[in-house]
């Protein structure tokens, strides 16, 4: 008879004590889908991929903890990242192909569509390119006479509060690609998504610059992580 701990028999590996566990939430992935999981779980099941050698769950609860939620862990600057003790370019790789594949995935539904029909693909899109994002960027839809996607820009990128937008270089830009209706969206990083008066000022101005050349300006849209605000929809801008 033997005493203590049963060694494995000649031949046989012993799985890490994680790999059950690996195993067991990727089951429940396939099975229940993402709104089973925790935001940490679903970290884990990135994270599985760029450490393949290591109980991950400590980490990805980390990551959340400090980021605040998976989605914005994901949008991090990756020098934030990498401030995480065990964060390094094979994690902020995943991450980013995951913040990529978000994008792409979301840009794809306003592909030859109208997109004034599909209103809530817009938002989408708005709020997974711009959202988590930690600082101002001016975006630009670009549309044709059908409402169909044109172009989609960042025209300008400022710092935590504020962005340089400049009226004629939009509608310069607007007229470079025959748009003849263009929405506006921007993001607020301290996640309140409210109009500042600055906000709405320059909004008309645009608008009044566009309007003679036969540009309408559908939309400013602000997103933020607790939201977003329509101008239009507030009867801000007409």
């Amino acid at each position: 008879m033997r005493s203590g701990k049963e060694k494995p028999a000649s031949g046989f590996k012993e799985q890490p004590h994680y790999h059950g566990h690996r195993e067991r939430l990727r089951a429940r992935f396939r099975e229940a889908g993402a709104d089973a999981l925790a935001d940490y779980e679903l970290m884990e099941l990135v994270l599985f991929r760029a450490v393949p050698q290591r109980d991950v769950k400590p980490l990805a609860k980390q990551l959340i903890e400090h980021f605040g939620s998976f989605a914005e862990a994901v949008a991090a600057p990756s020098s934030r990242l990498k401030e995480i003790e065990g964060v390094g370019e094979a994690i902020v790789t995943e991450l980013k192909v995951v913040e990529a594949a978000a994008r792409h995935l979301a840009k794809g539904k306003l592909k030859k569509k109208k997109l004034l029909s599909t209103w809530s693909s817009v938002l989408d899109y708005c709020r997974t390119s711009m959202a988590f994002a930690d600082k101002e960027q001016f975006r630009i839809i670009f549309l044709d006479k059908r409402n169909q996607l044109i172009a989609d820009e960042v025209q300008q990128t400022g710092t935590v509060d504020h962005t340089p937008v400049y009226p004629r270089e939009v509608v310069k830009r607007a007229l470079e690609l025959s748009a003849t209706a263009i929405i506006l969206v921007h993001n607020h990083p301290s996640g309140d998504p409210t109009p500042s008066s600055a906000d709405i000022q320059m909004t008309k101005q645009i608008i009044d610059i566009a309007r003679p050349l036969g540009i309408e300006v559908h939309d400013h849209i602000i997103v933020g992580k607790e939201g977003h605000s329509s101008l239009k929809g507030l009867r801000l801008i007409s």
